[in-house]
């Protein structure tokens, strides 16, 4: 029987790009799949002829030599797949595999055996960590008991009773996997009895129910370096949750919080406090003391006619930077108080004050001429 065209085979024609040859070919093979066409005897006759014409048009070189010498070039040895043939079972493998995800979502092609999991890691763990901003300013020593899965030390890890030992699983004869024959290929999954592990437990131990691990609280002392924010990531090796049937452990990691504070707040390596001060010491200077973060106190000199708002530097009174690079400064921001209460002796001075401040409020002075030129111009 004479073979049909290839390009006619994927319904393509002569001058086709590779990416519309493959595109024809995915439609041809979901149509003809011989398990979607039981009612079709032809369907996996049909389906092989297209498979053939794909392996030879997706290669340049073979497309190159079909489309000088026709079938002609895959004849009496002059190339192609096994036996002169431009489809052996090893080329359909690569070829299938280019629509497989599509017909089975994602179920693995069998092209070879499948590996052993006896023993599976175990789970990386979190741990959320509270500190206190003078704890994040000069680090610490912190122990913190965190639940977790260890090794059960009644069977040390393996999931059998003493004595015992895991057997290779009848089912997937220590594989882990199983294959289904579908059609003219294989799939494979992973095997229902073991779950992967490859061997399978006649006598499980008593203690972890043949898991290898058991659920317990566990004491860690955890160093928590100076200069720690909130977000930061502490990572400690090999202290998560206890592999399956002695797999190794996973991770603990430890996220920061860091609480605000009643008197600073943060931003990076530098802290601001909010001072109050009297209208008469702002208004005259003086010396003020404020609180520094490592529990000690600075004298800060206040100069005459300060206002509300205004910042003063204190140089290396910050956070140290995390793993060194100096540290942050202080800022001091001052926050002039309006008397309250005041006495009528208080008010007669005040007033008599306000009568004779004309040229004392700068600022104010400066606003209310702006206001005066804004109305101006509205009205003109």
């Amino acid at each position: 029987m004479a073979k049909r065209d290839f390009y006619e085979v994927l319904g393509v024609e002569k001058g086709a790009s590779a990416d519309e040859i493959k595109k024809a070919y995915r439609k041809k093979a979901k149509e003809l799949h011989p398990d979607r066409n039981a009612d079709n005897p032809e369907a996996e006759a049909q389906f092989k002829e297209a498979n053939n014409a794909y392996e030879v048009l997706k290669d340049a070189e073979k497309k190159a030599a079909y489309d000088r010498f026709g079938h002609a070039a895959f004849e009496g040895g002059m190339g192609g797949g096994r036996g002169g043939h431009p489809g052996g079972q090893g080329d359909f493998a690569s070829a299938f595999s280019d629509i497989f995800e599509d017909l089975f979502g994602g179920a693995g092609f069998s092209g070879g055996g499948g590996g052993r999991q006896r023993a599976t890691r175990g789970s990386d763990l979190r741990y959320n960590l509270r500190v206190t901003l003078e704890e994040a300013y000069a680090g610490l020593q912190k122990t913190i008991n965190v639940p977790t899965s260890v090794a059960c030390e009644a069977c040390s890890g393996t999931g059998a009773e003493s004595g015992a030992e895991p057997v290779t699983c009848p089912t997937c004869s220590g594989m882990g996997k199983v294959r289904a024959q579908q059609g003219f290929f294989t799939v494979e999954r992973t095997c229902p009895t073991c779950h992967g592990a490859g061997q399978t437990i006649k006598n499980p131990c008593q203690s972890c129910g043949g898991a290898g691990r058991i659920e317990k609280d566990r004491a860690l002392s955890v160093n928590i370096p100076a200069g720690v924010e909130t977000g930061t990531r502490i990572r400690l090796g090999g202290e998560g949750e206890a592999g399956l049937r002695g797999g190794p452990s996973g991770d603990l990691y430890i996220f920061i919080e860091v609480q605000n504070h009643a008197l600073f707040q943060r931003d990076g390596t530098n802290l601001f406090c909010r001072v109050p001060v009297s209208m008469t010491s702002a208004a005259l200077g003086g010396d003020i003391e404020v609180p520094t973060i490592d529990g000690g106190r600075s004298r800060v000199k206040i100069p005459a006619g300060s206002q509300s708002g205004r910042q003063m530097r204190l140089r290396n009174k910050g956070m140290p930077a995390l793993r060194g690079g100096g540290q942050g400064d202080m800022f001091i921001e001052l926050a002039v108080e309006t008397p309250v209460n005041l006495t009528s002796r208080q008010k007669e001075i005040l007033k008599e004050f306000d009568g004779i401040a004309a040229d004392n409020n700068p600022e104010s002075s400066g606003f209310f001429k702006k206001v005066r030129s804004f109305w101006d111009s509205m009205k003109s």
